[in-house]
């Protein structure tokens, strides 16, 4: 089977992890699912059980909040590379806005690097930020564009793309 690369946007509570949690059962695979998410709260924690209570036992769990880069890099080295599910861009831009610019730049750059090279399957969940409305403040506004830059690069060196609109997968590319 091909390594398929995919990416899957939408906006709040489209339905983008669901699909890309569909696609991941689908395929037949090993599967670990790559947390973003830091629980910092007590809304977070409730969301990332909900999402722990949904995936199948079977999956495997590895959290990283910033060096998605040196993650895929070990996924990498495993002879038969598992699919990987990450989930999601959003949070894991925001994490690295926090982290600073040097940060930020350093492991965005690695992570397209890494992405190219990795052998097996994965899915990108990511959200669509280009719908909306202009952000009001500076940080909201550099959110935006730093992710929707992001999903256009993602979008450039994955095989397939979709977005979940409303629970209902449209096909961008692929």
């Amino acid at each position: 089977m091909s390594a398929i690369h995919t990416l899957v946007l939408g906006g709040i509570r489209s339905g983008k992890t669901a699909l890309a949690e569909r696609i991941a059962s689908a395929a037949g695979l090993p599967v670990v699912y790559v947390a973003t998410a830091t629980a910092d709260d007590e809304e977070m924690t409730r969301r990332v059980a909900r999402h722990r209570q949904n995936r199948p036992p079977e999956w495997g769990l590895a959290e990283e909040p910033l060096k998605l880069a040196s993650l895929l890099d070990g996924y990498t080295r495993e002879p038969q590379p598992s699919l990987l599910l990450v989930d999601c861009m959003s949070l894991w831009v925001s994490n690295l806005l926090f982290a600073g610019d040097e940060v930020f730049a350093h492991e965005r750059a690695a992570f397209l690097r890494a992405l190219e090279n990795y052998p097996g399957q994965i899915v990108i969940v990511s959200n669509e930020v280009g719908l909306g409305t202009i952000g009001m403040d500076p940080l909201t506004r550099r959110f935006c564009d730093e992710l929707g830059w992001l999903n256009q690069d993602l979008a450039a060196c994955c095989e397939r793309v979709l977005m979940s609109v409303a629970g209902l997968p449209q096909t961008l590319k692929g």
